[in-house]
């Protein structure tokens, strides 16, 4: 890693964006961004280009400028149809050209495969450039004015600052779970098997999660709403469920259908930690310790 850590550099540049623009000043532009603050910062060695292109298997890259120029390109996949989605791409390889161009001085190329592989040494510099696009985007203090850790944040809620941020839902979303207070998942699936699943750190630490890594296929639960889409008006709904619905415990669900991606997302808003959760040994400390330090991946892009 370059001096900085990825969060060091991501609140500079959010101080920096704070003084100049004041506090309404989202979405961040990327693009000028990385431009115009690589310019003065590294003039010897800035980012010259930020176009998208076809990136067969890649969602976009970190490409040094042929022999004979100086600098950067930045080049995100023009099939991305999401502009929020294209968004986080960019300040992820804006994250990946200040933390680490001088570790790669070829560049990069980032596929969501590559990025799921969170327990190897590149899947971590995939974590780091993921952390530094999240907080660069939607800086905590700012999302935390929008929905406060202790809130319990429908849907669309959670809507309105992906709108705000200029991000994906799933993104906004995972976001929220990183410095929420309640005990709370996201679960993303389709066809009947969930895909992935996110706790927030409360939820985690009371054994609330779905693991999937690594794992045969997981079924969504029958009695949720996730598996019986017919009952949703509109692609979305609400339901509470007692312990026999998720995770053995009452939960309210909250699930909707995003036609775009024919995937299926669902909230799981838990209520206090039940007096049975104790848990401490070994084994649950490791697992705990290697799902919060899993990068979100292709996740974050939803």
């Amino acid at each position: 890693m370059d001096g900085k850590s990825p969060q060091r550099w991501a609140i500079d540049l959010t101080l920096l964006l704070n003084a100049r623009d004041g506090g309404d000043r989202f979405p961040v532009d990327v693009k000028s961004l990385a431009k115009d603050y690589s310019h003065q910062v590294f003039p010897n060695d800035p980012v010259t280009l930020i176009k998208g292109a076809s990136l067969d298997r890649f969602e976009g890259g970190l490409y040094k400028a042929p022999a004979g120029k100086k600098g950067w390109g930045i080049i995100y996949n023009s099939e991305i149809k999401s502009p929020g989605r294209i968004n986080f791409t960019l300040a992820h390889e804006f994250g990946h050209y200040l933390v680490h161009r001088h570790q790669f001085p070829d560049g990069l190329q980032c596929s969501a495969e590559d990025m799921a592989k969170w327990d190897s040494t590149y899947g971590q510099i995939e974590h780091e450039a993921n952390e530094f696009a999240a907080s660069l985007l939607m800086p905590r203090d700012d999302f935390a004015r929008q929905l406060p850790p202790k809130s319990k944040p429908a849907f669309e809620d959670l809507g309105a600052c992906a709108d705000r941020y200029g991000v994906s839902l799933s993104a906004a979303t995972l976001r929220w779970l990183q410095f929420s207070e309640r005990r709370t998942l996201l679960v993303v699936s389709r066809d009947g098997y969930i895909l992935w699943a996110r706790s927030s750190p409360k939820a985690l630490r009371t054994g609330a999660y779905i693991k999937t890594a690594n794992m045969p296929p997981v079924e969504v639960p029958s009695r949720s709403l996730a598996a019986q889409p017919h009952l949703l008006e509109n692609g979305k709904g609400k339901a509470e469920h007692d312990a026999l619905g998720w995770l053995n415990e009452p939960c309210i669900e909250e699930t909707f259908v995003s036609e775009r991606y024919d995937t299926i997302y669902t909230l799981l808003h838990l209520g206090p930690a039940p007096s049975w959760s104790g848990h401490g040994s070994d084994t649950e400390e490791d697992s705990f310790d290697r799902m919060t330090s899993r990068p979100p991946g292709s996740s974050w892009l939803g």
